[in-house]
């Protein structure tokens, strides 16, 4: 039994009811810890990742020197995306987990011991985050093909929910407790507080079942990746889910544009910005806490598509708002009371249908990943997928970098949805396996 962790399957039926389905909380108790420790280490990471770009900036005073935070860390993540899904597929996902959870701890720690020291040099910033990110596309890819070995596939649609609850809840609390921590008592409880926090996770990791994969475990190494590539392109489902989410992140990420709505367009300055940047995952949040409907859908290849054209929709809509914005005749300064109240309020409640909508996406993108992946691949398919959801927001940015250079603001997301709508219809119609993925008999 220890390498096949029992599911509670009794009573596994979703609800009938409009809120998120706990059943997956009250059914298994190892997923319940899983979800409870990511959950509650999960807002001290967003803490680490606000601070250190703080702390950069208050050593450098650069911008850019901020945004090389990302910018270094992309390409170990996405290699260590797909090596960590093979780690996942070739031992104990237990101890893989748990691992990379002593890396992230630990590296914490360290920028926590450079704070109280007073360390000024950036270079150790850069490296701690990149160590951090990469530790938690480990802990992330291997957490998600756990899930399946603790609950029914029944259940999978509501547990996607409940981590949209957590990753709201996450990006919502994490930044603005960061803020406020490093406002009164400085970088180095911040980090401090985060390393306290990521306790949690631990706690719903070694509580876990030895989970080893299912089948014939293969070395790690380029030939299991390349196992994991044959079995991609034999997957259409898997493989269309990938494809969507890269066409919605690519056109519909305009959180780049955000300083520069707030500062020339809409006014409000800093608080503007924050307001569209938390919107988006209020409506994810949001629309979370209403999923309790969506495990009795049975047509999940349709629902995908159906959000992200809803996703388009909202995109496009926040276009059109800064449009007619653009066209209007009001005083832009810093201060908020001076702000087109009306416009950002439009575009706040864009971004949130923007938000929920995705959402809604990633639950039945993550239920089919689940659900219709092998056990003894899900974790190479997994590191894909993290891949995937890492890259796609950064071609975005560039979509958005590029085209606005050239461009009023309103032109990227205006266009950007409407591409993303006219994709996404064509792609799904023109695709008779996708649209008539069965939730009942899942297939990759």
């Amino acid at each position: 039994m220890s390498g096949t962790p029992e599911k509670q399957t009794t009573d596994s039926a979703p609800t009938r009811s409009r809120f998120v389905d706990l059943t997956p909380l009250r059914r298994s108790p190892a997923f319940a810890r899983l979800w409870g420790g990511a959950a509650i280490s999960g807002i001290g990471g967003q803490m680490t990742i606000v601070a250190v770009g703080l702390h950069i900036y208050d050593l450098t005073q650069s911008t850019f020197a901020v945004s090389l935070v990302g910018v270094i860390a992309l390409l170990p993540m996405i290699v260590f995306g797909l090596y960590g899904g093979i780690l996942a597929d070739s031992f104990d996902r237990r101890m893989v987990a748990l691992v990379a959870g002593v890396v992230a701890w630990a590296s914490t720690a360290v920028l926590a011991a450079l704070a109280w020291l007073q360390v000024d040099l950036v270079w150790p910033f850069y490296l701690l985050a990149t160590v951090i990110a990469v530790a938690a596309v480990v802990i992330g890819s291997t957490r998600q093909s756990i899930v399946p070995r603790l609950l029914p596939k029944e259940l999978l649609p509501a547990a996607s929910a409940l981590n949209g609850i957590s990753v709201g809840a996450q990006i919502t609390i994490g930044p603005a407790l960061a803020g406020v921590l490093v406002a009164t008592v400085g970088f180095q409880w911040t980090y401090t507080v985060d390393v306290v926090l990521f306790v949690a996770a631990f706690s719903g990791i070694v509580s876990l079942p030895k989970i080893v994969p299912e089948g014939v475990l293969k070395r790690p190494g380029f030939a299991s990746l390349v196992d994991g590539m044959r079995f991609l392109r034999g997957a259409p489902n898997v493989r269309m889910t990938f494809i969507l989410d890269i066409i919605a992140m690519t056109f519909g990420q305009p959180r780049v544009l955000f300083p520069a709505v707030g500062a020339v367009l809409l006014g409000g300055g800093a608080i503007t910005v924050g307001i569209l940047t938390a919107a988006a995952a209020i409506g994810a949040l949001c629309s979370s806490i209403l999923s309790g409907r969506l495990g009795h859908v049975r047509w999940q290849g349709r629902a995908v598509g159906t959000a992200i054209t809803v996703y388009g929709l909202f995109i496009a809509g926040f276009g059109i708002v800064l449009l007619v914005a653009s066209n209007g005749v009001h005083s832009i300064t810093e201060s908020i009371m001076d702000a087109n109240l009306p416009a950002l309020l439009i575009a706040a409640i864009m971004l949130a249908g923007s938000g929920a909508a995705d959402n809604v996406s990633s639950i039945f993108r993550n239920t089919i990943l689940q659900a219709a992946v092998p056990d003894g691949m899900r974790g190479r398919i997994q590191g894909v997928f993290m891949v995937v959801v890492t890259g796609g927001p950064r071609l975005g940015d560039a979509y958005i970098g590029i085209l606005s250079a050239f461009a009023f603001l309103w032109v990227p997301p205006l266009m950007g949805g409407v591409l993303i709508v006219a994709l996404v219809l064509a792609i799904v119609r023109g695709n008779r396996r996708f649209r008539g993925y069965d939730a009942l008999a899942p297939t990759p």
